[in-house]
């Protein structure tokens, strides 16, 4: 999408991009009441990643009310990196405020959203809302590049999911209505799997270098993962980490080398040169 279509006037066409996820839901009339605001606010794209409920159950389609060509047009995915694995940006949702992942990476929907329709204007973006009970995991929410809380009073913090998406989804609406200023999109975004290719390497790289170590390394990765995440990666930047995994290998492997030499089939020296 152009920045001379959005320009035009037609902003409202980026909610084109916007990916809703839903992982491992447990209850069918949240699925259906989902769907039903999907509909109300125009988002076309939504996934189900390993629902614990049928979305074509009675509940669920009672919920969804007229919304039913939404309901049944929902994709089904195994993993999140699978529901995710062609966005630029994603966004996880928390009720949560404690542990280091989110007390690092934690913002306000008028914060974090604004970011979203940014990158949405270079492809694919994508909120993701975890299971009823307990929400989304660690694991879950280190694969997103920001983390959303929305502030609800303390005696009662937890929201229902198709409420938690509604307030979502009305905030990037109404930016887009207001005409809010969105930031200036990075060119060249990677993609999200091009990301988690560069992250397992990096992992591997810092383990080897005893950087990572327990019992704290799946926490120090998660930050790294978010503070890398949130700067928005180009692809040469990706190539550039791959490429100082690759460095801290090699030097992990040798400690005592008479010299260090440039690798010859390094990306990332290439797209420096």
């Amino acid at each position: 999408m152009s920045r001379e279509h959005l320009q035009s006037g037609n902003r409202l066409e980026l909610l084109k991009q916007v990916r809703v996820v839903l992982v491992r839901t447990e209850i069918a009339g949240n699925i259906g009441a989902t769907a039903r605001v999907l509909a109300n606010f125009g988002i076309r794209d939504w996934c189900l990643v390993a629902p614990q409920a049928d979305p074509l159950a009675e509940e669920s389609v009672k919920f969804a009310a007229r919304a039913q060509p939404t309901l049944t047009s929902v994709r089904r995915c195994e993993t999140l990196t699978e529901a995710v694995a062609d966005c630029l940006v994603v966004c996880g949702t928390t009720s949560h405020e404690t542990g280091m992942i989110r007390s690092t990476s934690l913002g306000l929907p008028w914060e974090i959203l604004p970011r979203l329709l940014s990158a949405a204007v270079s492809g694919k973006v994508a909120l993701v809302f975890g299971p009823e009970a307990d929400g989304l995991s660690n694991e879950d929410l280190s694969l997103c590049h920001h983390i959303l809380h929305i502030p609800t009073d303390d005696g009662y913090p937890a929201l229902n999911l198709s409420h938690s998406v509604a307030v979502c989804l009305y905030e990037l609406r109404r930016s887009l209505l207001l005409n809010d200023r969105l930031e200036q999109p990075r060119s060249d975004l990677a993609a999200f799997t091009e990301q988690q290719r560069m992250f397992e390497h990096l992992e591997e790289a810092l383990t080897e270098l005893h950087f990572l170590w327990k019992p704290d390394a799946d926490r120090l990765m998660y930050a790294i993962r978010h503070l890398l995440g949130r700067a928005g990666l180009t692809h040469q930047e990706v190539q550039i980490l791959h490429g100082l995994a690759r460095q801290i290998q090699w030097r992990c492997r040798h400690p005592n080398p008479p010299y260090s030499p440039p690798l010859p089939s390094d990306p990332a020296s290439k797209a420096m040169g």
